[in-house]
């Protein structure tokens, strides 16, 4: 008997592991479907989750208490948030016309000029971790390079000293556990505690940069200035590096591996980019494509309306799909095939739509055009080491990442 939507439950560890069947199903028989017992509507069709980004007013940005936590009314977790500074919304968390403001001021720090600059610099550190690789001749490709490139980046391009690069990944991981609302109430405990960690030290930071400026974004952050606008203050700060730092980071590292994969299991694929290093780019489209390391986003309905010919009531929750979206088979033709060579895999929705549109794309299609152009030039051999891998991803409803891929180099 063919399995039909009421057969599954979304927030099944086994789903969240392996869910394009699920989408499947979703597609063609609810594409818009409220999931049973609960206000939110999972969207999963290319056409609607790009509608549903480009209609703001209906479907706001404005979801900051979902990313609070499952714990956010728990006395504890509160006591120890109360620490540190208020979450406020500025980037993710926004709607027009208060978000063009921090938008604007944003875009003075990653500009396009800022980004190409740092091709050498961020080869550098790539080919330092295919030495090391090599070294060793086995690794575990996501501890020892998707890991450590991009949170070395966006650690260097926020000024903190490479001794407190570990503190750095740490922050990232607690804030991409909350976001992803799969954790136990210890881990909860744990992850409001470093919260105010990170807060406390970037604030020195933020302080530090006010007097003594240097190159790094988060200098270019405190002294931006948009016309007619007031300048960020510390608590926007903080927020903002925040969002910088899980988009920075674990969303490159998430891509990385996934990439990898995708190539290990598709040997042909490899062996033409060796061949032709020019479909690198579009090789790296086609990765964000089918692994999206953003797997969805929420979006809060303001009014009563209809996305897809369904009523959604205002108060509800959209839970967008950018994982679905990008495989279905009416935008990506044979979508759950990887093909270097795609035509159109630059109009995923990997990096989101519209006026939230990843303000860190460029920085990140970068670091893997650069990752994968040195892995593949140096490397003449990669290969899966043999029974180690399970291929388990994290269990995160929102960001979707492998556990560990082990590999031989040579």
């Amino acid at each position: 008997m063919e399995e039909t939507l009421k057969d599954f439950n979304f927030f099944d560890p086994n789903i969240i592991e392996d869910p394009y069947g699920f989408f499947e199903i979703a597609r063609r028989e609810a594409p818009v479907y409220r999931l049973p017992d609960t206000d939110m509507f999972l969207v999963t069709r290319y056409d609607l989750v790009l509608e549903a980004v480009k209609r703001p007013e209906d479907f706001s940005n404005k979801f900051s208490r979902l990313l609070e936590g499952k714990q956010a009314d728990d006395p504890e977790v509160r006591a120890i948030l109360e620490e540190g500074w208020p979450q406020v919304d500025t980037l993710l968390t926004n709607d027009p016309p208060e978000h063009k403001r921090f938008r604007a001021l944003v875009n003075k720090a990653f500009t396009a000029k800022r980004v190409d600059q740092m091709e050498g610099y961020i080869t550098e550190v790539v080919d330092r971790l295919i030495d090391s690789m090599v070294d060793k001749g086995e690794c575990d490709f996501v501890a020892d390079f998707a890991v450590p490139l991009p949170v070395t980046v966006i650690a260097d391009q926020l000024g903190v000293p490479r001794e407190d690069i570990p503190l750095v990944k740490e922050w990232s991981d607690a804030f991409a556990d909350r976001l992803g609302g799969m954790i136990s109430r210890e881990r909860e405990l744990e992850t409001a505690r470093q919260v105010v960690d990170f807060q406390k030290y970037m604030c020195e930071t933020i302080k530090d940069r006010r007097a003594n400026p240097k190159d790094d974004i988060v200098s270019d952050l405190v002294h931006a200035r948009e016309e007619g606008e007031r300048s960020l203050d510390d608590t926007e700060l903080l927020n903002v590096i925040q969002q910088l730092l899980v988009a920075g980071n674990e969303t490159t590292t998430n891509a990385l591996a996934g990439g990898m994969l995708l190539l290990l299991r598709h040997p042909d694929q490899m062996e033409r980019l060796r061949e032709k290093p020019d479909f690198i780019a579009n090789m790296v489209e086609e990765v964000l494509r089918m692994e999206s390391p953003t797997a969805g986003m929420w979006r809060i309905v303001t009014r009563d309306t209809t996305l897809g010919g369904v009523p959604i009531p205002a108060g509800a929750k959209l839970f967008l799909r950018f994982d679905a979206a990008n495989r279905d088979p009416e935008k990506f033709e044979d979508g759950e095939r990887f093909n270097i060579e795609r035509r159109n895999a630059k109009t995923h929705l990997a990096f989101g739509q519209g006026i939230h549109f990843c303000v860190g794309a460029m920085l990140a299609r970068k670091e893997m055009n650069v990752a994968f152009r040195q892995l593949l030039s140096r490397l003449k051999s990669i290969t899966l080491q043999p029974g180690r891998n399970d291929f388990l991803h994290h269990p995160n409803i929102m960001l979707r990442g492998l556990k560990h891929l082990y590999i031989q180099v040579a």
